[in-house]
Order: C-alpha cells, then sequence, then structure tokens
C-alpha cells in the first residue's frame, strides 16, 4: 500500500506506540481487502466502551480500559497508553441503559463497570452519544465526505441518504481510524462501487414507516449486498421512513447502499444512480411482494397474547416519540404486558422536556436510551411473544432471545400495548 510521509511517520512510531499499532492494524486490513491507500476520515463511529462481566473482568486482569482498547481494538496483545483521539467519533449503542439498569435486569456493579467506561471514551475525546443513529444526534457527514462507521443501519443511512462515504466497518478498524484519521480506500469509498446494480420498479404505493420496513426486507433478500435502485416512488418519505427502510435491507440482506430515484442524493435519474451500468436484474414489487415480506416477518408469530412491546429500532426519532405519545394519552398498558421505547439519549432529553416522557410513563411505558434489546438481550420476565414495529427486531428477536414476534406498524403496537393481544394484520 502506497503511504503519505504523515502516514509512514504514524507507522514508524512518531506519535506513539498507538497510533503505530493502529497503522500496522490499517495496512494489514487494507492489504487483505485489495486496497492501494489509506484515505483520510475525521468521521468514525465506533464501540469502544463495554458493558458485559467479561469485559469488566478483562479489564481488571489488563489494568483498566487502555487493555481492553489494546486487545479489542488494536488486536495488540500489549497493553499500550491510548492517547486522545485524532478523528471526530461518536460512540453507537451499548448493552443496556444505565438509568435503567434494574429494569434490564442489570446489577449495580455493572453499571458502575459502565460509567467506567464512559468517563474513559469522553476522556479520550469521543462523543458519549451511545445511538445505532448517529446521524439524529449531531454527527452529520457531507455529502461525499469519507467516514468510518460501525453498526449496519446507520452505514446505509450514511450511504444512502447523506450520501458520505463509509463501508460496515467493525471495532478494530474504526479503533485503528480513530487514532490515525485514516480508514483504506476501498469498496463505498469508490465512485464505481456505489452504482447501482439492480433496478426495482415499485407497482403499490409505499407510504407508511411500516411500508417502508416490508419494502427494505424483500428488497434486501433479492439483492443480498448489491445496490438497489428503486422507482417509481409516489409519497416522499421522511427520516423515519428512510431509516426502518434501509434496516430492513440491511437485516434480511447485506445492503450497504441504495438508490430511491428523484430522493437520494446520487439518484436525481434512473441513469444517474446506475452510472453506466446494465442492471443485473428488473424486479417489481407489487401486492404478491409485500405480502410475502409480511409473512416472513410474522412467521414465529402463533400467540396473538403479547407480553412486550418494543418500540425503537433504529433508535426513535423525536417525530415516533412525539406519535408514540400521541397513540398513548390517556390510555393505559395492559397489566400483562410491558411497553419499552428506546431513542438517543439526547432525543430523550427532549422528550423529557416537551412532556412526552411523562405520557408515555404516565400510561405504564418506559423510554429507554442507550441500547435496544437486541443489543441488551434484555426483556421483562417472562416474555414469551413481542409486538415490534421494526423489521430489523422481527429477525432478529426471535432467534436471540427465543420468543415469538409480530410486525407491524406503530398504531398496532400501541394498541397490543394497551390490550394485551395482537390484533394487527396486512391492510
Amino acid at each position: 500500500m502506497r503511504l503519505t510521509d504523515d502516514e509512514q511517520a504514524m507507522l514508524d512510531g512518531r506519535d506513539g506506540p498507538a497510533v503505530q499499532r493502529a497503522m500496522d492494524l490499517l495496512l494489514r486490513y487494507g492489504r487483505a481487502l485489495g486496497a492501494e491507500r489509506l484515505v483520510e476520515t475525521n468521521n468514525v463511529v465506533a464501540s469502544i466502551s463495554a458493558t458485559t462481566p467479561f469485559m469488566r473482568d478483562y479489564a481488571r486482569q489488563r489494568g483498566g480500559m487502555d487493555g481492553v482498547f489494546s486487545e479489542f481494538s488494536l488486536d495488540s496483545d500489549d497493553v499500550v497508553p491510548i492517547p486522545r483521539v485524532r478523528a471526530f467519533t461518536t460512540h453507537v449503542q451499548l448493552g443496556f441503559d444505565p438509568g435503567n439498569a434494574a429494569l434490564m435486569g442489570v446489577d449495580e456493579q455493572t453499571v458502575r463497570f459502565y460509567q467506567q467506561g464512559e468517563a474513559y471514551i469522553t476522556g479520550l475525546g469521543v462523543q458519549a452519544t451511545n445511538t445505532c443513529t448517529p446521524y439524529q444526534v449531531g454527527n452529520i457527514p457531507t455529502r461525499g465526505e469519507h467516514c468510518a462507521w460501525m453498526e449496519s443501519s446507520a452505514v446505509i443511512y450514511c450511504n444512502s441518504v447523506i450520501g458520505a462515504r463509509t463501508n460496515t466497518e467493525g471495532r478494530e478498524s474504526v479503533g485503528a481510524a480513530m487514532l490515525t484519521g485514516r480508514i483504506p480506500y476501498w469498496g463505498y469509498h469508490l465512485d464505481e462501487n456505489r452504482r447501482g446494480t439492480h433496478h426495482i420498479q415499485l407497482a403499490v404505493p409505499v407510504e407508511s414507516t411500516a411500508d417502508w420496513g416490508l419494502l427494505g426486507y424483500w428488497i434486501g433478500e433479492q439483492v443480498q449486498d448489491r445496490v438497489p435502485v428503486v422507482e417509481g416512488i409516489g409519497k416522499l418519505p421522511n427520516l423515519a421512513r428512510l431509516k426502518h427502510f434501509g434496516a430492513s435491507a440491511s437485516s434480511s440482506g447485506g445492503v450497504e447502499m441504495y438508490h430511491l430515484v428523484g430522493v437520494t442524493p446520487e439518484a436525481p435519474s434512473v441513469a444517474q444512480a446506475f452510472g453506466g451500468n446494465y442492471p443485473v436484474a428488473q424486479l417489481r414489487y407489487g401486492e404478491r411482494e409485500r405480502r410475502d415480506a409480511w409473512e416472513k416477518l410474522n412467521h414465529t408469530g402463533r400467540d396473538t397474547q403479547v407480553d412486550y412491546v418494543m418500540l425503537g429500532c433504529p433508535h426513535y426519532t423525536i417525530e415516533q416519540i412525539w406519535e408514540a405519545a400521541r397513540l398513548l394519552e390517556g390510555r393505559k398498558v395492559h397489566a400483562d404486558c410491558e411497553l419499552w421505547i428506546f431513542t438517543p439519549r439526547a432525543i430523550k432529553s427532549l422528550a423529557d422536556r416537551n412532556g412526552y416522557t411523562r405520557i408515555i410513563e404516565d400510561a405504564g411505558g418506559h423510554l429507554l436510551t442507550d441500547s435496544c434489546s437486541a443489543m441488551s438481550r434484555a426483556a421483562p420476565k417472562g416474555t414469551r411473544v413481542v409486538a415490534l414495529d421494526s423489521a430489523k427486531q422481527a429477525h432478529y428477536l426471535p432467534a436471540i432471545l427465543g420468543v415469538q414476534a409480530w410486525f407491524g406498524d406503530l398504531a398496532e403496537c400501541i394498541d397490543a400495548a394497551c390490550t394485551g393481544r395482537w390484533n394487527g394484520g396486512l391492510s
């Protein structure tokens, strides 16, 4: 790989052993990918902290969080002192909400370790946003900006909606990127890999958030890790719909980028979305395809008695919290059901100020931060049947928690929380 003088100096140890190991990791990673060089980045989304008993015990054995970072973010057997980060970095979601630890079944010792980890990352200059939706809380790169992001639903939003450039990175590569301001130049950093591959024509209206989740789930299965171009969009989707669409497509498949003709920045026309590529397949999304997606997402649902309703994957926007509060106001969550809604801390603060948190709590629900049930592997005790408005959670949660899952829209989920029964269906 070709290195600049600055990169060579980092590799030679000019900036200390941690940066040197970070450069060595990036070179090994880049060579494995076939990258010819590195590219500068000042925008990283990373996982650095830790919330599990295993990590807590490992930190004790290795002399603290520098030991955790050295091993799990730099692939270093030696513990090296970790300097403040070079690139602007925000933190992804973690294992639980420290403000609702008891509710999620987490002990006080683990909470203290969580707090220790947060103090560590903020000391390095990392933003403790703790969310899978960094673009909601201040990390909004510009079109064409090179980034190094973790979290599949964030990556697809970054590439597709914002028009910035990132691959789906791991804990090690982002750990190295934040210390060096570099990432291998490959994949979706390159123009030629961002062009469309599959042409999807919509034959039914796609309007609600649930509709967009169904569409994304179907497309991900069809194209796997390629780049779909979707034509025929009617009503303009908002942030929440695009968020759910991308999360669905990256769950049923490995989609990291898509184009919506006339909507996303690199697709003002079909021709520009394909950029000279000839579509490898022409696909149609109609009523049958929509029903197929719905049936697959609901294939684990058998019992209609619902124990748990989980909302907020990816983390809820303030608009979605506002909508949930409107549907809940004056109602009560059923005695045999729990309602948990997940959102970034910054948005919960706004919900607190606007009175939405009070409405949710008065109804018997909980507004949580920093995590979700898939990340935390936490659900109310005795949960057997879950209702969800997230195709991503409906895809993963049955396998993670061994539960039945029903997928539907927000109104159906709120109704399930308040009645304790699933009455949803495909309209």
